[in-house]
């Protein structure tokens, strides 16, 4: 196994974990990303690492049916959907598992706020794994966990990226994926865990105080369409409103460069479930979300999760949608990557996260800078308009355009 263009790798572990002589191991870039690195001492060149692999356009659509069918979902239960990112419908999924005697997994917290692929067996346990979290989850031994859970006759329900579902999918096959329930999201690229880390760390020098609690989108103080950040400190302080690391996710800056390259991005998906913000409800669902708490937009693309949907179906306020009306961007295209990403990843590696902050975020004076020029030139184009338009009641448009005015 031979990794010759980063982007190739989504860094889902499948290798590293079904190399039965240990000979891959997955290992941290400057930002974070692992990837496999091979003990060439170890190595019996059986192939399975690169049969394994997922991350390509001919990922397992064997179960899929000829269209996914869409709706706009809110939890029925307020205070579910006050917990959650959007509408509440992956607690209604989950808690279907759980009181099944399943297990669920997905996205939480480990050590001080380093985002891991956790196992919950309550529901106390997989409120943890509710919400956004804007930054790649390590899955280092989650595949063979979930596969000996299967094994052992548990039903599992397994959330994460696209790339992690599929790597799943083809990890367990097509036997142990009859008791495994699979839901991805729609995502919009994953950043380095590195520079997550090294955010905590710059805000708790900041204030001179642990931070305890950690919002990537805070719901509760500022609407579910806002994206800003808040954290609750040791000794009581709270900062809302932070918008840097926000900032620079919007630019496509800290992507992993797999996220620019995704074979994902489409309504063939590798799960049961697709859940994702249903940007645009207003258009399709009016007065559904007119209290800005949230609203979930599901994809069913399986029969298996059209089953699971219609016995959940009573705990949450659904109505169908047609398709073309949901589809998010990232349904239909991957992100675009920055052009100054890998400038990014070099400074980063070279002199850390507060210079790429003021070279590249919304701190210092560069963005002052920036933000100066673009409400000049705003200003600009404002009078040259006004120009237009007073010039226009007297010269008609023709002749305008013959002197090319503008």
């Amino acid at each position: 196994m031979y990794l010759k263009n980063k982007a190739d790798c989504c860094g889902c572990t499948a290798c590293s974990s079904v190399c039965q002589h240990d000979a891959i191991i997955m290992q941290p870039d400057a930002m974070g990303f692992l990837y496999p690195v091979v003990d060439k001492s170890k190595c019996i060149n059986c192939g399975l690492c690169e049969k394994i692999c997922a991350f390509k356009n001919n990922y397992d659509t064997s179960l899929n049916l000829s269209a996914p069918a869409a709706y706009a979902a809110r939890h029925k239960e307020m205070a579910e959907i006050m917990k959650s990112r959007s509408g509440a419908a992956f607690v209604a999924i989950s808690d279907y598992v759980l009181e099944r005697g399943g297990v669920v997994y997905g996205a939480g917290y480990t050590e001080h706020f380093r985002v891991v692929h956790k196992r919950a067996l309550t529901k106390k346990q997989r409120d943890e794994l509710r919400g956004s979290k804007y930054v790649q989850s390590d899955m280092r031994g989650v595949l063979l966990q979930v596969k000996q859970d299967l094994i052992d006759g548990l039903q599992v329900l397994f959330s994460g990226t696209p790339c992690q579902t599929a790597s799943l999918n083809k990890f367990v096959g097509p036997r142990l994926r009859e008791k495994l329930i699979l839901v991805d999201i729609v995502c919009h690229g994953v950043p380095g865990p590195y520079l997550w880390r090294d955010y905590i760390s710059y805000l708790e020098r900041m204030h001179g105080d642990k931070i305890t609690e950690a919002s990537f989108r805070d719901k509760k103080w500022f609407g579910w369409t806002a994206h800003h950040e808040s954290f609750k400190f040791k000794h009581g302080g709270i900062e809302r409103r932070k918008t840097t690391y926000t900032f620079m996710f919007y630019r496509h800056i800290m992507f992993r460069p797999s996220c620019g390259e995704c074979h994902f991005c489409n309504i063939k998906r590798p799960s049961d479930f697709t859940l994702a913000d249903f940007w645009g409800w207003e258009k399709s669902v009016p007065g559904f979300n007119n209290d800005d708490k949230g609203c979930s937009l599901v994809l069913i693309n399986t029969v298996k999760g059209k089953n699971i949907f219609d016995a959940v179906s009573d705990c949450m306020d659904v109505i169908p949608v047609q398709l073309d009306k949901a589809l998010q961007p990232n349904l239909m295209r991957p992100s675009v990557l920055s052009p100054l990403s890998a400038r990014f990843s070099e400074d980063y590696a070279k002199r850390g996260l507060t210079y790429v902050m003021k070279r590249y975020g919304n701190i210092g004076w560069r963005y002052k800078l920036r933000t100066l020029c673009a409400k000049s030139l705003r200003k600009i184009k404002s009078g040259i308009k006004k120009v237009y338009q007073s010039i226009s009641c007297i010269i008609p448009v023709g002749r305008i355009k013959d002197i090319k005015l503008l």
